[in-house]
């Protein structure tokens, strides 16, 4: 099983990693910005979900493979950059037509977006965040105990705690920036104006993913 004095200390490193703004909450920010709260929340679980697969990863040996492979970790990093552009291009295509998807989700109670198709997407590229990848593969065996044995076990558990961290400060981001979008949606203009600076948000972390070398 995992100390706790260990489980506490892996905690204290996550939240030091977590707190620095990265790819998801960009991401995040982003989709609450272009499409309200629901869809920010439903970011929000892909997201942790999508990370937790990460930890899955490593746990079972993968997350090194891929690591140690400057090929596939560049193609694993350009697959989940060229995700949030196509996004981020959607989302800056649809902007005019966000005050009629307003509507329509308040008056129905469904989101603008399938909250499947939500989560999906917040899956997609939680696992192909390179910040994550980086983390769990290089910092998290570092917290196992090797004499204890279990080893893909003990890191399952340990990779509970940024999720659960990541969880928190993710639904934070989501719900503070979309209530900045409800003030936007009392204009029109002001509403798409907002959807499309969410989605040149995207766009942009998309490239600036894509520019981001191993050392983050």
């Amino acid at each position: 099983m995992v100390s706790v004095d260990r489980l506490l200390a892996f905690a204290a490193m996550s939240l030091l990693v977590i707190v620095i703004p990265g790819p998801s909450v960009l991401f995040v920010i982003g989709r609450a910005l272009a499409h309200g709260r629901r869809t920010a929340l439903a970011t929000v679980l892909g997201n942790v979900l999508g990370s937790y697969l990460l930890v899955a990863a490593v746990a079972f040996g993968l997350g090194s493979l891929v690591e140690r492979s400057a090929a596939v970790f560049t193609a694993v990093k350009l697959a989940g950059a060229a995700y949030l552009v196509v996004l981020g291009v959607q989302a800056f295509r649809h902007r005019k037509d966000m005050k009629v998807g307003a509507d329509a989700g308040q008056s129905s109670g469904k989101g603008a977006r399938g909250d499947l198709r939500t989560i999906a997407d917040g899956v997609t590229v939680g696992v192909t965040n390179p910040k994550g990848l980086v983390f769990f593969a290089a910092v998290l065996p570092q917290f196992v105990n090797h004499s204890a044995g279990g080893l893909p076990a003990q890191m399952l558990v340990l990779g509970l705690v940024p999720i659960c961290i990541g969880l928190i400060t993710d639904t934070v981001w989501g719900l503070s920036a979309s209530a900045a979008r409800t003030w936007f949606a009392r204009s029109e203009r002001r509403l798409s104006m907002i959807g499309g600076t969410g989605g040149f948000a995207m766009i942009g972390l998309g490239v600036t993913v894509a520019a981001t070398g191993r050392a983050d």
